[in-house]
């Protein structure tokens, strides 16, 4: 029998260009929505949100330039 390789929990690095940007751009979105909808219940995880979207806005930010 031949050994099997499982993947889980691997990372499919998201590829450069416009696709990457698409993808980023969402999750940028999709982080402050989140953090926006939580405020005034939970400022940590709020904080946290908004700690991801910032990340993310970097990243956005050197791959146009």
């Amino acid at each position: 029998m031949d050994n099997q390789y499982c993947k889980v929990g691997t990372v499919t690095p998201i590829t450069s260009g416009q696709q990457a940007v698409a993808i980023l751009e969402n999750r940028y979105r999709n982080f402050l929505k989140k953090a926006s909808e939580l405020n005034g219940t939970d400022n940590q995880l709020v904080e946290f949100f908004e700690n991801k979207a910032q990340k993310i806005k970097k990243v956005l930010e050197d791959l146009v330039q």
